[in-house]
């Protein structure tokens, strides 16, 4: 088994979390997406996608995307569950990662892919080319975060964590997509202490 990893990339970072979590070690190997390492067709032949991380099996057989491979670690390592002991928090795990992701991390990829140069003509995710940023694109991906933020500021007065009152894949999700902002010099604001605190 391998997992195919780029360090500085946030989706394999979610997946690094989760194992570090589940105290699971699991070989690794760098693809080197500011180099195009993703476009080989070795790598392609793994992830037609071409995208990180891949976590190769034993048997050849490849699962992309960073929530489906956190799902096969849960299913094969149960403990500490990270989504969620019963049909009720199982639900609202998915419920708040699914909103970490598509209203905090898709928008804020958005922001990112079209506003940083090293992606003009790149900002589709999986494509090498033919694509060009489109500013408007990242301004809206930027007030979407934003209010993102002011979200999670507000859910994190109520609760410990995202979910509810244990650790799981939803706040995986969203402390990665913050520190992803880090890369447009996003931070968090001032105001935001309830989600300044679970960061720490």
């Amino acid at each position: 088994m391998i997992l195919h990893d780029f360090a500085l990339a946030p989706n394999p970072r979610r997946v690094r979390m989760f194992l570090a979590e589940k105290r699971i070690m699991v070989p690794r190997v760098q693809v080197d997406i500011r180099e195009g390492a993703q476009f080989a067709e070795d790598f392609r032949r793994r992830n037609p996608w071409s995208t990180v991380p891949v976590l190769e099996l034993d048997d050849g057989c490849c699962i992309a995307e960073s929530v489906a491979i956190c799902r096969y670690f849960e299913e094969r390592h149960p403990e500490p569950t990270l989504f969620g002991r019963d049909a009720r928090e199982k639900a609202r795990i998915e419920m708040w990662n699914r909103r970490a992701e598509l209203d905090g991390y898709v928008p804020l990829a958005d922001a990112v892919r079209n506003r940083l140069a090293r992606f003009a003509d790149r900002a589709v995710t999986g494509l090498p080319s033919g694509f060009p940023q489109i500013p408007a694109v990242a301004a809206r991906g930027l007030e979407r975060y934003r209010l993102f933020l002011e979200r999670l500021d507000r859910r994190l007065a109520e609760r410990r964590f995202l979910a509810g009152e244990r650790f799981s894949i939803a706040d995986i999700t969203a402390f990665v997509t913050v520190e992803f902002a880090n890369r447009i010099d996003e931070r968090i604001p001032e105001g935001h202490r309830h989600l300044a605190r679970w960061h720490g």
